[in-house]
């Protein structure tokens, strides 16, 4: 399991959309000011009914599908509500595969036919072990110790845990207290300046399918940055 412990996690997003004109004016003489471009019968109000107008309307999206989702909001559409296990109990599961565990990371990942939670455990001296969890009957698979950590990230982790008095789940009640919704992705990380440990939590909507993620001080429960995720 790919972890992002070195720095904030960067959300995808998609660039902002430029809008295209229409109808190019150009001054026939110099000096001229441009006011408007006409068309044939003398009518100066500018409509763009021209299909890459269209095309260019804030309202549509290459990405939406017919019913108005971008791809990230259908694809957790249909994968959200195919998690009959719950991240906490996934969690819990995960934990305990590993003696004297605690929890680094957990995330649902997987497809429809097949929900999986991906977690991440630690002991207390930073040694990791990725757990999948089976989001449909909870059953946890075999730890594997993760045997591409250094001294430094093991060192690292082990003072994170110590710092963290906050807990995985404590971080998402605050998360869910601010937007009701679907926790998704909880991650024990590290702010911009590595000066505050955080827990990163992610919340699906199940209105609009939309994800927001909270980055909650590890120490105080205190809310550092809100991000919604609109693709």
């Amino acid at each position: 399991m790919v972890t992002k412990r070195n720095a904030i996690a960067v959300r995808r997003g998609r660039p902002a959309r430029t809008r295209s004109t229409g109808l190019i004016c150009v001054a026939a003489a110099a000096g001229a000011l441009l006011v408007g471009c006409g068309n044939d019968d003398g009518d100066n109000t500018e409509t763009d009914t021209s299909t890459a107008g269209r095309a260019a309307s804030p309202s549509s999206s290459p990405s939406s599908d017919g019913g108005g989702l971008t791809d990230d909001q259908r694809e957790r559409k249909e994968l959200v509500p195919k998690a009959k296990v719950g991240y906490d109990k996934a969690l819990d599961a995960a934990i305990a595969t590993v003696d004297k565990a605690k929890p680094v990371s957990i995330e649902l990942k997987g497809t429809p036919d097949k929900p999986v939670w991906k977690a991440e455990v630690a002991t207390a001296d930073g040694a990791t072990h990725d757990v999948d969890v089976d989001a449909v009957t909870g059953k946890a698979g075999q730890a594997r110790a993760d045997n591409d950590q250094d001294q430094d990230d093991k060192r690292e982790l082990a003072d994170w845990l110590k710092k963290a008095t906050v807990t995985a789940q404590q971080a998402a009640q605050t998360a869910t207290d601010k937007k009701k919704g679907t926790v998704t992705s909880v991650e024990l990380d590290d702010s911009d300046k590595g000066d505050t440990v955080l827990w990163s939590v992610d919340v699906v909507t199940t209105d609009d399918w939309n994800k927001t993620t909270y980055d909650i001080d590890a120490a105080n429960r205190k809310i550092v940055r809100e991000h919604v995720d609109r693709d």
